[in-house]
């Protein structure tokens, strides 16, 4: 069975870090890419991150970029997702998913923001920004 679970997800303050983990189980990370997603309350799911399959080429949301980081280890079928100077505005449940799509530039296109292409999905962790 295919499978991910994400772990991490806290109540931190304005300013603050967290580091979210993604397991995966029934298959290899390197055959997939991974996208990082987020739904806040009342609002659509939205797109992150997205890390290639060999760990390489990383895209990253506007409203993230230069505070967020992805990697990924497929050795230990980890993928990671470490968020700095956190902002209320990243309260939301994250969901880590997997694509079997491994085209090199796959990252850079539109499709890999697409979370209805992904083919595994993580349950989430809430990750709340507040004082």
């Amino acid at each position: 069975q295919l499978q991910l679970v994400e772990s991490g997800g806290d109540l931190v303050q304005p300013g603050g870090s967290l580091r979210l983990s993604c397991a995966a189980s029934g298959f290899s990370l390197d055959d997939y890419t991974i996208g990082w997603f987020r739904q806040a309350p009342g609002k659509e799911r939205e797109w992150v991150s997205c890390i290639s399959s060999d760990g390489v080429r990383i895209k990253y949301a506007d409203s993230v970029k230069g505070r967020f980081t992805s990697a990924k280890v497929n050795t230990k079928k980890m993928a990671y997702l470490a968020m700095n100077s956190l902002k209320p505005e990243d309260t939301a449940v994250y969901f880590c998913a997997a694509d079997r799509d491994t085209a090199p530039s796959y990252c850079s296109t539109v499709r890999s923001r697409q979370g209805w292409r992904y083919d595994v999905w993580g349950q989430g962790t809430q990750v709340t920004v507040s004082a």
